[in-house]
């Protein structure tokens, strides 16, 4: 098999939940070796998130931990403590990058900040995760992926403009601010191989829903003044159907048609019904912006006579844009993500084998899989602390007495 791509990377991850973990694993999963650092006793908080099989608590089967974390190493310390750092520091020395989203206390007021760790290794690449980055009066303040969304102006975009705002479902930002840190990381690597010394990624997950913001409400408003209504899935200013959503035998379908001739096919199909030829429903802005919901209820019951599936196959033949809302289930089994390898099997002790995700790209002449599922908590600490940092057996047994690790 030809060498993945970032096989030479060394990579330490201090990190919980999703943001650092997805960051580590997006290297991971293209051969970096990535050791993962947990609390000992408890490990990541991904541990007691789940899903669990059986919805039976198991921070050894959370769902969540066992996707974050594949292909990666893992050891137990504290880093918190002073014995913890130095074995922190001692690691550090030889890898290449050290991801963390521990709070801007830990690089910027701890005994282990940027400047101790640029000492230690004058080539090492430190990203650094946090709601609102490592400066600025908001920098020190807790939050959750609501609270970024929030800040970042997303929020004010997402639902109807007759109810509260929402924020962005399935813990996206945390997902997104992970995404943005590889990158960055990436790109301070390249920067590397020119200056030869490295350098402190600062990462806000509130920057980067800002960052999205920009390319659309935010210009709109620095150059005309006026804010972006929440629309929800109404289209606003296109022509009906846009952006709807109609229920099915068996769930829902997307429905948009901003062409003229997919509208009129559509009708069509429909055996061009009598209320299509009333003025009102003929002319389509209004039918968007004055009473879609209205059009809905007129649609809706040709709809609901037919399966997701049947309806793909005639929009499809028909090259009408209507599409299945999928669940999982649907995911799971779609031809065309299996024809693509896009899911992949995984063994693991306690939990047998499970489907897995694939990767969101693909490449030529790097490959990418899943060779090895999460670590166990403390799993490799042998390895880590003793064949390679030298510890002797006594050591490691008198630090894990301690709590150390």
């Amino acid at each position: 098999m030809t060498e993945k791509a970032l096989s030479w990377l060394k990579v330490i991850e201090c990190g919980r939940f999703v943001s650092a973990p997805y960051c580590a694993k997006l290297m991971a999963d293209l051969g970096a070796e990535v050791i993962k650092i947990e609390e000992p006793g408890t490990g990541d908080e991904s541990r007691n998130y789940g899903p669990f099989p059986d919805d039976i608590p198991d921070p050894e089967q959370s769902g969540l931990y066992l996707y974050l974390n594949t292909n990666k190493k893992g050891i137990t310390l504290d880093v918190r403590t002073s014995a913890g750092k130095q074995l922190l520091a001692e690691i550090l020395k030889e890898a290449d990058v050290f991801i963390e989203n521990l709070g801007p206390g830990f690089t910027r007021e701890d005994v282990l900040n940027y400047a101790r760790l640029r000492e230690i290794n004058p080539q090492l690449i430190v990203a650094s995760i946090s709601p609102y980055g490592q400066t600025g009066p908001y920098s020190n303040h807790k939050a959750y992926a609501i609270n970024c969304c929030a800040l970042g102006g997303v929020s004010q975009t997402i639902g109807h403009h007759w109810r509260e705002p929402l924020t962005a479902p399935v813990l996206q930002g945390h997902y997104q601010a992970g995404v943005s840190a590889a990158g960055a990381t990436m790109t301070a690597l390249l920067a590397r191989d020119i200056t030869g010394r490295g350098q402190h990624v600062d990462i806000a997950e509130a920057d980067v829903w800002a960052t999205y913001h920009v390319g659309f409400g935010i210009t709109i408003y620095a150059f005309g003044a006026r804010e972006t209504l929440r629309k929800g899935y109404i289209g606003g200013g296109w022509t009906y159907p846009a952006r709807r959503v109609i229920p099915c035998k068996n769930g829902y379908m997307a429905v948009c048609a901003p062409q003229v001739k997919q509208w009129v096919k559509f009708l069509e199909l429909m055996d061009n019904p009598e209320w299509s030829q009333d003025p009102r429903y003929r002319d389509r802005h209004a039918m968007e912006d004055d009473y879609p919901e209205e059009v809905d209820a007129l649609i809706a019951p040709w709809f609901l006579e037919r399966t997701k599936k049947e309806l793909f196959e005639i929009f499809e033949k028909n090259a009408i844009p209507f599409a299945p809302l999928y669940n999982m289930r649907d995911q799971v089994e779609d031809t065309h993500l299996a024809e693509r390898d896009f899911f992949a099997s995984l063994d693991r002790e306690h939990v047998g084998s499970l489907i897995y995700p694939g990767a969101p790209y693909k490449f030529s002449g790097t490959p990418w899989a899943l060779e090895s599922p999460a670590p166990q908590l403390g799993q490799h600490n042998s390895e880590i602390f003793m064949h390679r940092l030298g510890l002797s057996g006594e050591e490691l047994v008198a630090l894990r007495r301690t709590g150390i690790i």
